[in-house]
């Protein structure tokens, strides 16, 4: 029985540690919910295995139990992927408790992250897109508007899907053709839209927006079928469908879509500190991804045309 208590104790202390890092991470950090959800998640997991240890949490927590966690999630076939995103959470972790005073030092400084294999993002063709952008069913009703705008400005502007869905009215500025963004970490950018996203958007807001307005529907600048701010995953299945319907093309997610505008950007000369304003990524490394991606398609194109490849 008192090893019982002192074992409820000890993860009643560890979920109060746990929620003034959510804090942390929202307030200071500026993390959206998803990923201090994630974070939870993997923090979790990792009191659970310093328990197993038998050590106490988090003042328990040091490198061989760091080091222990990763190797049995490698044993159980963790992924490249999620083994590295979990020790970024670790160390996060353990740099603000040792600030805090909760760990003697910042054990997580010298934990190394699994090397996580870059694989290239899918993206369409040029003359895909184009495709995907022709052949969108041409139906009036406000779901058909408001999905033309979702295709085009996940295109056309290379937004997430989130920052989509989070545009208001006043983020739209007609007269210059300019997006307000806020993406990750909070970071505020300007990007532009192209003429046939300005048509859909004027559709969309003329006759499409009025007819799925209802009191509570606030700013939104797209609705869903029930009048409020339209979900990720109703524009997710929206890109799934606009590329489904057309013959020859991937099913892509509206990442895809991103990736894809960001390639065809640079293929017709864009640079890419440009391209890096237009993603809204903190470091231009990020956004150099996008020169494998073309330097791929060089290598297939020539394998096929050039007689002596």
């Amino acid at each position: 029985m008192i090893g019982d208590e002192a074992s409820r104790s000890g993860e009643d202390e560890w979920e109060s540690v746990l929620a003034a890092f959510d804090r942390y991470l929202e307030a200071e950090r500026g993390r959206s919910p998803a990923t201090v959800r994630a974070y939870r998640t993997d923090l979790a997991l990792l009191g659970e295995h310093t328990r197993r240890m038998g050590r106490a949490v988090p003042g328990g927590i040091d490198l061989s139990v760091l080091r222990s966690w990763l190797a049995g999630m490698r044993s159980r076939g963790a992924s490249p992927a999620t083994m590295s995103r979990r020790a970024s959470a670790a160390r996060t972790f353990t740099g603000w408790a040792a600030r805090r005073g909760l760990l003697p030092t910042d054990v997580g400084a010298r934990l190394e992250t699994p090397r996580r294999p870059r694989s290239l993002p899918r993206v369409l063709q040029a003359e895909q897109a184009a495709a995907v952008l022709t052949e969108l069913p041409p139906g009036a009703g406000p779901v058909h508007l408001r999905d033309r705008v979702v295709i085009e400005v996940l295109y056309g502007s290379a937004l997430r899907v989130s920052e989509l869905c989070g545009l208001d009215l006043d983020d739209v500025d007609t007269s210059r053709r300019l997006l307000r963004v806020i993406g990750k970490g909070d970071r505020e950018r300007r990007v532009p839209y192209g003429i046939p996203a300005q048509r859909a958007m004027e559709t969309w807001l003329a006759d499409g927006r009025p007819d799925l307005v209802v009191a509570d529907s606030g700013p939104a600048l797209l609705l869903g079928a029930r009048g409020h701010r339209l979900d990720p995953r109703t524009a997710r299945r929206a890109v799934h469908e606009a590329l489904s319907s057309t013959p020859g093309v991937p099913d892509l997610a509206p990442h895809g879509l991103r990736h894809s505008a960001a390639t065809h950007m640079l293929e017709h000369g864009a640079d890419l500190r440009s391209i890096q304003e237009l993603l809204g990524h903190a470091t231009l490394s990020t956004t150099q991804l996008y020169t494998h991606v073309t330097a791929e398609r060089l290598r297939v194109s020539y394998e096929r045309a050039h007689p002596r490849a």
